[in-house]
């Protein structure tokens, strides 16, 4: 990657990257974040008294990314496994043509991963500040559709198959709920991860005696990250945790883009995407593909996998690791672009979803009153025993399945069913009313969790 990112993403980039965590997480989005640390570190020794706010100034007008070539950073970057070294040397170059006496202020009792660990802070709070963004955008979105269309009935399907009718509008709440979880969660990470990292070669900046305590604070408020109890070089329960988090909100997301791409089956097509000039297939002039569906689970179900290497990487040798920690920033990097690239093409998807009320009625007629046999027995049940009952409707499903009879008509033939239940109160069973049970109560809840978050 180049500082060319932004404007131009390459041949798959434009279907898989998406958003604004997308530019969050560039290689000139690291860069810049680095050559923040370094500012911020110049400044923190101002602000306790060990260098003057002039030389810190000098330090902190050079930090400007344009001066710094990324790609010949990354080829220098060889030499000492991280791109860092470079980046000071470049740096402490250009301050020492200005103020020589400055120049001490460069990097000054850091090592490379201090800056890398606080730049990987500093680009995955911009990042995951626009997951939650997008995620909130998803959540109003899928709550409308829950509002809306809460007594659009439709099958409910448990294991692939017809199970109950529920409403559209209590599957596009749960939806909401779930989503609403993860932007909760993403929201609680942005405030309470992301660190500063500063402790030098071994984690006791030693290089400023007592006041390192001190460097560190104001190296943390110049950037506006939370104060470590100490460094934490080798322990990355932050990087687990962020990990942990891209992971849950790539999973809500994938569940309901997943939804989507199953209620579109042309078997199905309960739902469409409105979206025009989009969807068509190179080989098949009718296709009409639910692309930004496709797009989100395409981003999201790579988040596991890096996840899984982030995870892999936490037990880290002594007091700083060999390998471990360098292979955190590409799966790390990818994680928070995946995850935000889903939610901003999932904000696409609720934005042009639409249900197809027909074909949802069609569907349900498929099965008949065949979906109804778990609130007939739930009817038979006070006087006949749960047991019974529910092997009462087993055998009228059976029998009505093989003669291509409704289960209403075969119930209605049946003695010990009409000692319970008059024709009315059978009539009462088939209806949707008898199964919608809690469902607007549902969609309330939601709808009131949605507007307190």
């Amino acid at each position: 990657m180049t500082d060319r990112e932004p404007s131009s993403r390459g041949l798959f980039g434009p279907v898989l990257w998406r958003g604004e965590a997308f530019t969050a997480t560039t290689d000139a989005a690291w860069l810049a974040a680095m050559l923040d640390a370094e500012a911020a570190l110049a400044g923190a020794q101002a602000d306790v008294g060990l260098a003057s706010a002039e030389q810190a100034a000098v330090v902190v007008a050079a930090c400007r990314p344009e001066a710094f070539d990324l790609d010949e950073l990354g080829r220098r970057a060889v030499a000492g496994a991280n791109p860092v070294i470079a980046l000071v040397a470049t740096l402490s170059a250009a301050v020492h043509a200005i103020d020589p006496d400055a120049a001490s202020l460069v990097h000054r009792g850091a090592t490379s991963q201090d800056i890398v660990d606080t730049a990987a802070m500093l680009v995955s709070r911009a990042a995951l500040m626009a997951v939650a963004q997008d995620l909130r955008q998803a959540v109003q979105r899928a709550a409308a559709l829950a509002d809306a269309h809460r007594t659009l009935a439709m099958a409910g399907r448990t294991l692939g198959q017809h199970a109950a009718p529920i409403t559209f509008g209590l599957k596009a709440a749960g939806w909401a709920s779930g989503l609403a979880a993860a932007g909760r969660r993403v929201e609680r990470c942005v405030g309470e991860v992301p660190a500063a990292q500063l402790g030098g070669a071994v984690g006791t900046l030693s290089v400023y005696g007592t006041a390192g305590p001190g460097v560190l604070g104001a190296f943390a408020r110049r950037l506006a990250l939370a104060e470590p109890t100490l460094p934490w070089h080798a322990e990355r329960t932050r990087i687990a945790e962020l990990a942990g988090v891209l992971g849950l909100a790539a999973g809500a997301m994938a569940k309901v883009a997943g939804d989507v791409l199953l209620l579109s089956q042309t078997e199905v097509a309960e739902v469409r995407d409105t979206a025009a000039g989009r969807g068509g297939s190179s080989a098949m002039p009718h296709k009409r593909n639910p692309v930004a569906a496709v797009a989100v689970l395409a981003a999201a179900r790579t988040v596991p996998g890096e996840v899984a290497t982030l995870l892999a990487t936490m037990a880290q040798e002594h007091e700083r690791a060999a390998g471990s920690w360098h292979a955190e920033w590409l799966p790390l990097t990818a994680a928070l672009r995946s995850t935000g690239s889903a939610a901003a093409w999932l904000v696409d998807v609720l934005s042009h979803l639409e249900p197809v009320p027909a074909a949802m009625a069609a569907n349900l007629a498929r099965s008949g009153t065949l979906l109804y046999a778990e609130s007939a027995a739930a009817a038979l049940s006070p006087a006949l025993g749960r047991t019974a009952a529910q092997a009462l409707v087993e055998q009228a499903c059976a029998e009505a399945l093989a003669d291509g009879l409704e289960l209403r008509v075969v119930l209605a033939g049946r003695a010990e069913v009409r000692a319970v239940l008059d024709g009315a109160a059978l009539d009462a069973v088939f209806t949707p009313g008898s199964v919608s049970g809690a469902t607007g109560a549902f969609i309330d809840r939601v709808l009131s969790e949605v507007r307190a978050w």
